[in-house]
């Protein structure tokens, strides 16, 4: 793949036909030799937190460089989504996980506007300073044409549902949630790369393959194809999706390691009807429970009402996992809501590869149905798995057309099983009808967060002038806080590291 490159030459605002900036970008490999470019910043990842990183370096008149191994927004494409194909094409880099925008320009679309959810940045600058850039990005994100309507439960259904929920040990989190709908996150995103396009030399299908270090400070990147630039300061963005990555770096760095989380579930999926009085105050009801069996914390993730259960293919570990996505327009809509049940953990020391874990039981799955498995929850009950036939006569049509009838008792470890079953027990209280027979659960869905560095309060490592932030250092767990985590970072390297 030849990496495109758009330059920062010339004034965007004085053309009068901004688009033409994308069709007129010049294509080209970085130089090499002699001639080896050079940056203030160089960020690595084109997701949520490269680009809001991007806006504020630009801003502040910075000379940067964003490189990402996937396409431009208008070239990813899944064939499997689009009805191309039948089966997961295994695309290389997979157009649903990489590229312009991140995994988020083909998720549901939903804004989290609560520093209770979406990750720990709080940690790192407090609760008021989290919420004042929560209210920052989220107005960025309606500028370039994010829905202005915002879900906010009404106090008194929030009351009732909060009391019911206590009394089976279920704790739930207002949330306000902006969705902006995956059939309106490729516009969104779009147009963030018409702003930061021309103020930046964006480098997609740029491939990197490690960071150099020089005189004990950050010093550039190396290329996959052995090219070299170099800059004052790097920043480390990879995503989710790019965790394995950010694991060989940081191994071969000797960088800092706080903890080592994994996500590993399943995605539920229920007629929308069974959700609906919750789904229509909070779209997505933010749970949280400590199982009575293992003490463990379950969460529901990422509620997709109306919407449709998705795959996602990790290049990077040869896996297919399972998401969901939730269009804004009506057309798109399905009589099904989904959402994940995830249980967490933190591992520690001696324990080095969380990855490797989440990736052996996703891989267990695919073992065993040649893909995603799904199964009716009354099989799962009774120790059988299910069958086309059993599926067919259930209430609740699969919307994921490929996935395989199975039994995840052959994946899924009997702690996370356990944890999962308690969830939806719990959860009846406030969606009475989700711990039927008919409801389907889709495995597995991992998120794979690598690994939480030890970090300062500007999100630099223990390499001066190198900093990290997003999803893939475990700072993060979803778009909002890895979009603000791209500011602090910004910020950190704007202070004082000889940049």
């Amino acid at each position: 793949m030849v990496p495109v490159h758009f330059s920062k030459r010339g004034d965007p605002g004085a053309h009068p036909f901004p688009w033409v900036i994308m069709t007129l970008a010049r294509e080209g490999t970085p130089k090499s030799g002699s001639e080896v470019m050079k940056y203030d910043v160089i960020i690595v990842g084109a997701g949520p937190s490269g680009l809001f990183a991007a806006r504020e370096l630009a801003a502040a008149g910075k000379r940067v460089a964003i490189l990402d191994k996937g396409k431009r927004i208008e070239d990813r494409h899944c064939p499997l989504k689009e009805g191309k194909s039948d089966i997961c094409l295994h695309c290389k880099p997979c157009n649903v996980t990489s590229g312009w925008g991140g995994a988020g320009s083909f998720s549901d679309g939903k804004l989290t506007l609560t520093p209770e959810f979406g990750g720990n940045l709080e940690q790192y600058i407090g609760r008021g300073e989290l919420v004042e850039l929560i209210n920052v990005v989220d107005g960025i994100f309606v500028k370039h044409g994010a829905s202005r309507k915002v879900f906010s439960p009404d106090p008194a259904f929030a009351r009732d549902l909060t009391t019911r929920a206590n009394t089976v040990g279920l704790r739930i989190i207002p949330a306000r949630i902006r969705h902006m709908g995956t059939d309106r996150s490729k516009e969104i995103l779009q147009s963030m790369y018409l702003e930061i396009s021309p103020t930046c030399d964006v480098m997609m299908g740029t491939p990197v393959d490690s960071v150099m270090v020089r005189d004990g400070r950050a010093a550039g990147v190396k290329l996959a194809d052995g090219s070299v630039l170099e800059a004052g300061a790097v920043l480390l963005a990879p995503g989710r999706e790019g965790s394995p990555w950010m694991e060989r770096t940081v191994a071969s760095l000797g960088l800092g390691i706080k903890s080592l989380p994994v996500d590993i579930g399943v995605r539920v999926e229920i007629p929308a009807g069974i959700a609906e009085a919750v789904t229509d105050q909070f779209y997505g009801v933010k749970a949280i429970l400590d199982t009575p069996t293992f003490d463990d914390q379950v969460r529901t993730f990422c509620m997709c009402p109306y919407g449709e259960v998705t795959t996602e293919y990790m290049e990077q570990q040869n896996i297919l996992t399972v998401n969901g996505h939730s269009n804004r327009g009506g057309d798109g809509r399905t009589g099904n809501t989904n959402f994940a049940i995830l249980v967490s953990t933190d591992f520690t020391e001696p324990f080095k590869d969380p990855n490797g874990y989440g990736s052996h039981i996703a891989r267990l799955a695919n073992m065993l149905g040649g893909g995603v498995l799904v199964q009716r929850l009354g099989d799962l009950k009774q120790g059988r798995r299910s069958t086309p036939g059993r599926i067919a006569r259930g209430l609740v049509e699969p919307t994921l057309k490929t996935a395989e009838p199975g039994d995840l008792s052959f994946a899924l470890p009997y702690r996370h099983l356990k944890g999962i079953l308690e969830m939806i027990q719990a959860l009846d209280v406030i969606m009475p009808g989700i711990n039927g027979k008919h409801t389907l659960l889709y495995g597995v869905e991992v998120k794979f967060y690598s690994l939480k560095l030890s970090l300062d309060r500007d999100l630099m490592t223990s390499v001066p002038g190198l900093f990290a932030s997003g999803d893939g250092d475990g700072v993060t767990r979803g778009v909002i806080q890895a979009s603000a985590s791209g500011i602090v970072a910004a910020r950190g390297i704007l202070k004082n590291r000889g940049t």
